[in-house]
């Protein structure tokens, strides 16, 4: 290990990890195949329908070092495969204890796999129910947002493998649908994440509901100090494992940033997939509004766009999501949530709205494009007020961005189509009227060149003004007549008065 992970962790002298670093990968007939790690049958059968013959470079680091028990801290970048690297290891060293009965009580919870977000809980279970398929392990997800009931029933079941995200797992806990006492393994994948999501404190408490004697593993893409700190409380003896530079973005993946005004995003957005003739793209926003109004952008400009983010139920998330990878749904539009956890098939590209305010994140997210060994294309936007967070993430990932011209691109194109439409409808000038912003049409612009400001009004539309209002003030020549009053009356009436106590009063 590195000097400066070993002052972070600081382990007694005899406990001090080693490191296992390699920086180039190994050529995949290098040799190494699944069936040389001494694997289970079924486990191979699995992994052989999946199409799987050789371990990636952070399978075939991890693998043989997990199967002797060891605890360790794996980093290597997005979509190397570093779910098969813990979860392969966890189903061989769970077949001692299979079993194929019936009771619950048979089928202990062993293996505990932590994941920030649900949508990366949901990919990691399906992993997981794949390569257990033909063994008799069985597996369960559960993570928030959905009904608890379904996964209730499960772990009163019995199972050996819970994936959990940490929230929904506490609430089972405090329901007693689950024990722990038994868990021999604890994963925490993209632990980074989950300390930025302010998961520490559930973390604690699991960690401390777990039995002392166990196995545990913590995989991320990048390791902060923080997160080096956190495996010092409970990791033992960790061997580290990375595949190429720390924090480093996979070469497959070409990098491009374009330079355009913060208000002319939403059209270049729309520019690129279109010259692109992009037919399945990620887009990431920093904010929930600006991913729902990118979409609504995007669909209003004749794409088929869907947004994901928190303030979507986890129904109407995991929807999108399918329709994306059925091909439904051309872009997907979604915050960080789901930078984590979102593993399609042949992702051509993704493009950053925004640039993240966490440069850890920029890795993450480039990081669903280019997987299993694919070339992919991660396209950036920035604006003047994005210098900051650009050096940042250069600075990461010690490397330049490769800055270019967005060639063709012209906002107002996007916007001319609309106006014009209303121009037929004859209400032109009010649409025109409404900004006076540079999105104006060309025709708008080339009629009030070479003209004044403000136009003459059509001698049709003048209005008739009387001249009598014009005219000074004149006193009218004849006094109004005075009003005659009444003649006085010399007989008066009499006025009944009535009598008080004290007498009729004096006249």
């Amino acid at each position: 290990m590195n000097s400066e992970l070993n002052s972070e962790l600081n382990p007694p002298a005899e406990f001090i990890s080693d490191a296992l670093i390699s920086d180039e990968v190994p050529e995949a007939d290098a040799i190494v195949s699944f069936a040389d790690f001494g694997l289970s049958p079924d486990i191979l059968r699995s992994l052989a329908e999946q199409g799987y013959v050789h371990p990636t470079p952070i399978q075939a680091a991890a693998i043989p070092v997990l199967l002797q028990g060891r605890d360790v801290m794996g980093a290597a970048q997005t979509g190397t495969g570093k779910t098969a690297g813990f979860a392969l290891p966890i189903i061989q060293l769970l077949l001692a204890h299979a079993s194929n009965s019936a009771s619950p009580a048979r089928h202990p919870v062993r293996a505990l796999i932590l994941t920030p977000t649900r949508e990366l809980a949901d990919q990691v279970a399906d992993n997981v129910k794949t390569y257990c398929k033909h063994t008799p392990l069985r597996s369960v997800v559960v993570f928030g947002g959905v009904d608890m009931a379904p996964q209730t029933a499960a772990l009163r079941a019995g199972v050996e493998i819970v994936i959990a995200t940490p929230g929904r797992l506490l609430d089972h806990v405090q329901q007693k649908t689950i024990n722990l006492s038994q868990v021999q393994m604890l994963v925490m994948d993209e632990a980074d994440r989950m300390l930025d999501m302010g998961f520490l404190p559930d973390l604690q408490r699991i960690i401390n509901l777990l039995p002392k004697n166990r196995q545990s593993l913590m995989f991320s893409a990048t390791f902060s100090q923080e997160i080096k700190k956190l495996a010092a409380t409970f990791l033992r003896n960790p061997l580290t494992i990375e595949v190429a530079r720390s924090n480093a973005t996979a070469e497959n993946v070409t990098q491009i940033l374009y330079q355009v005004q913060e208000e002319e995003k939403r059209d270049a957005v729309s520019f690129i997939i279109r010259e692109r003739h992009l037919k399945q793209v990620i887009v990431f926003s920093n904010t929930k509004i600006g991913a729902s109004r990118l979409a609504v952008h995007l669909v209003k400009t004749g794409v088929k766009a869907s947004a994901i983010h928190g303030d979507k139920s986890q129904s109407e998330r995991m929807a999108a999501l399918e329709s994306f990878k059925r091909g439904e749904i051309e872009v997907l539009v979604a915050t960080d949530v789901a930078a984590r956890g979102l593993d399609i098939a042949e992702l051509p590209c993704v493009i950053n709205y925004d640039l993240p305010y966490n440069a850890e994140d920029y890795v993450h997210r480039i990081g669903r494009t280019g997987r299993a060994g694919a070339k992919g294309d991660a396209i950036s936007l920035f604006s003047e007020k994005d210098e900051r967070l650009l050096v940042d993430i250069e600075k990461l990932i010690k490397q330049k961005i490769v800055r270019l011209h967005l060639a063709g691109f012209v906002a107002e194109k996007f916007v001319a189509a609309p106006r014009e439409a209303r121009a037929s409808r004859g209400d032109s000038s009010r649409g025109d009227s409404s900004r006076g912003d540079s999105s104006r049409g060309d025709s708008s612009r080339s009629e009030s060149a070479g003209k004044p400001a403000a136009r003459a009004v059509p001698r049709s539309f003048a209005p008739k003004v009387d001249p009598w209002f014009f005219q000074p003030y004149q006193p009218t020549a004849s006094k109004l007549p005075e009003v005659e009053k009444p003649a006085a009356t010399s007989s008066t009436k009499t006025v009944k008065r009535a009598a008080l106590l004290g007498g009729l009063p004096k006249a």
